[in-house]
């Protein structure tokens, strides 16, 4: 199954800790179905100091942990938290929502 989101989408997280926060989404991992939203699921991680880069000197840094799919919903631009599903559209695969079915790409 295809996943419906992307990277640099807005979502809004729906459940867990971070419930009702909103930011874009990072990163995409579709074989585990989980995504990495910016700003959301943070946690405190014990670095070791490395070879150049920006983080050389090492020490506690704080990390945005990944969060499942299932934990979030896609933000259209009305700011609402929307379903998704996918059409085709002149030949092309596009997303739209669910309820309006206006076009999100």
């Amino acid at each position: 199954m295809a996943l419906k989101l992307k990277k640099q989408d807005l979502v809004k997280v729906i459940s867990g800790k971070a419930k009702g926060s909103t930011g874009r989404i990072i990163a995409v991992f579709e074989t585990e179905k989980r995504i990495i939203v910016e700003g959301v699921n943070k946690a405190k991680k014990h670095q070791k100091p490395g070879k150049g880069g920006a983080n050389d000197k090492g020490g506690i840094i704080e990390k945005e942990m990944p969060v499942h799919i299932s934990n979030v919903m896609l933000v259209n631009k009305g700011n609402e938290p929307v379903k998704v599903r996918k059409t085709v559209q002149n030949g092309k695969r596009v997303r739209v929502e669910r309820k309006s079915g206006k076009s999100i790409d």
